[in-house]
């Protein structure tokens, strides 16, 4: 048998080359006729083809005090919230490469505000901010792992950015990128959350402050020999950044479309934008104050920020012979109007003499219509001979400009017919029995 799975050696240590198992190769042997026990194939792949044997492994030299933080996600257990629900909890655990004090977050969610939460209970922590942070490949903070160009998520580059800090991903798979904080996962998991009862989330918070601070810090270390909180607080507590002295305001990136109204729509609420983008995609960075567009990466408009419901409009976005319809301006438009006359001017300003101005806009737009198809005179003229009839409609000085009507026939219009639905008040009296 040993002499039969020599003769497909080179085919073996191809399959194992390819990342199959000894199981799936020993069954693909059977089907081309070589049979032999697993054992057999087992006891070959380790003597012949090195199969098993662990790779020598060489440990990295540790960093400068205050350099490096590594930073991943680990389940801790089960804890029930206030909703009376059985819920796991993943600790986001932080290990300070030199001095190898940790601090551990306990949460639910692995969301971006979640992170960035976890961090600045670091900082705080730690009462500084390190050079480097490694953390795993989660999604809050790598859109795209990369071993060599890692795309990182905006919000939380804008966050490391504004701490002062490097985010240095580790690889895809690759445990060996971040090992100071890789043992620290089951060891939180069962040194401090295995068989404890905490009331809620904050209360295991609280717990997990005080045992980074009095066992895992004052603990003898196993490689150091030391104890990790005396370490960092001689060599690197002073090393560390200064945290930073305002909060940071965590911002939104979405990727809204140009509406033909030359507005794009960000949570529930409406935004100008100027140029003719109708159709575009546009990247928006939005944070609780500010609203910032930008088109191929050029920033191209900023906005204050509005409620959901609501509309931020700046005239000056949208087309200057809509901009006055659009913002209900009736200044501009009795403007337009008085440029064509002064008759259609005054009347212009007596069909917006009304309690609800704005519902009016329609027949000034109307009368300058009028003023297109007929002529600035002539319709300047109706004007002037309607106002000297107390006449405020627009649509009598369209019939007089069609039908060339004269003043006398203009005090002679007929009043409006009563309606044929008019029923009279004796119809409606009560007619009590004799």
């Amino acid at each position: 048998m040993w002499e039969t799975l020599a003769g497909q050696s080179e085919q073996i240590k191809q399959w194992l080359g390819q990342g199959l198992t000894l199981t799936k190769i020993h069954i693909l042997l059977a089907r081309r006729g070589v049979v032999v026990s697993y054992r057999t194939l087992n006891r070959y792949a380790q003597a012949e083809l090195g199969f098993g044997k662990r790779r020598a492994t060489v440990r990295v030299a540790d960093c400068e005090p205050g350099a490096e933080v590594q930073v991943d996600f680990g389940r801790l257990g089960l804890l029930t919230d206030v909703e009376g629900r059985r819920r796991v909890v993943k600790g986001l655990i932080f290990t300070a490469v030199y001095s190898r004090h940790m601090f551990v977050f306990p949460t639910y969610r692995e969301t971006l505000n979640d992170v960035i939460a976890g961090f600045e209970a670091a900082w705080v922590f730690f009462d500084g901010v390190f050079a480097v942070a490694i953390p795993d490949n989660m999604k809050a903070i790598v859109d795209r792992a990369n071993a060599t160009d890692p795309r990182l998520n905006d919000s939380f580059r804008e966050y490391a950015e504004f701490c002062g800090f490097v985010v240095d991903p580790a690889r895809i798979r690759s445990p060996q990128d971040k090992p100071r904080v890789e043992r620290c996962v089951p060891y939180a998991r069962s040194n401090f959350f295995a068989g404890e009862r905490f009331r809620d989330l904050e209360d295991c918070r609280e717990c997990a402050l005080r045992w980074c601070r009095e066992t895992a810090g004052m603990r003898i270390h196993g490689t150091t020999r030391l104890r990790p909180a005396e370490v960092f607080a001689t060599d690197e507590a002073p090393k560390l950044k200064p945290l930073p002295d305002t909060v940071f305001d965590i911002p939104t990136w979405v990727n809204p479309k140009v509406a033909p109204d030359r507005h794009v729509q960000i949570s529930q609420a409406l935004y100008s934008i100027p140029g003719d983008l109708v159709g575009q995609r546009l990247t928006a960075r939005v944070d609780s104050q500010t609203v910032k567009l930008y088109f191929r990466g050029e920033l191209i408009k900023v906005h204050p920020k509005v409620g959901p419901g609501r509309r931020q409009t700046d005239p000056a976005d949208l087309p200057s012979e809509l901009t006055a319809y659009a913002m209900r301006d009736l200044h501009t438009l009795q403007r337009k109007a008085c440029d064509h006359g002064a008759h259609i001017g005054s009347y212009a300003a007596a069909v917006l003499e009304h309690p609800l101005p704005w519902t009016k806009m329609r027949q000034v737009y109307r009368l300058l219509g009028l003023v297109r198809r007929h002529g600035a005179d002539a319709v300047d003229d109706a004007c002037h001979r309607a106002l000297d009839a107390e006449v405020v409609d627009v649509g009598v000085i369209d019939r007089m400009l069609t039908r060339a009507t004269t003043p006398q026939q203009l005090t002679l219009l007929p009043p409006p017919a009563p309606s044929r639905f008019v029923r009279s008040a004796t119809d409606f009296a009560v007619r009590r029995p004799s």
